[in-house]
C-alpha cells in the first residue's frame, strides 16, 4: 500500500479479487490490478499491453463509466 493509500495487487491475489468484484462478468476484457482503499478499483485492458489504466467505482465497473487514471501501467506506477 502506498501512503496515499492505493493497494497494488500482487500476483497471489489478483485472481481472487478479480472474481470478489466479478470483473469478467461487469466488465469483460478488463483486470482488476488495484484499489484506492476506498471503494474505487484501477483496472486496465486485459488483452492490450499498451493499455491505459482506469478507475471505477467498485460498486459500478460498467467500463462506459470508466475514467482514464494514466495513459500506462508504467506512468501511472510512477505517479503513486
Amino acid at each position: 500500500m502506498t501512503d496515499a493509500g492505493v493497494t497494488v495487487y500482487s500476483a497471489d491475489c489478483i485472481g481472487e479479487r478479480n472474481t470478489t468484484y466479478e470483473v469478467a462478468r461487469y466488465a469483460p476484457g478488463f483486470l482488476l490490478i488495484g484499489d484506492d482503499s476506498g471503494g474505487r478499483g484501477f483496472l486496465l485492458g486485459a488483452d492490450d499491453p499498451d493499455s491505459a489504466v482506469y478507475s471505477s467505482d467498485l460498486g459500478d465497473l460498467d467500463p462506459e463509466d470508466f475514467e482514464v487514471e494514466s495513459a500506462d501501467f508504467a506512468s501511472w506506477i510512477e505517479s503513486l
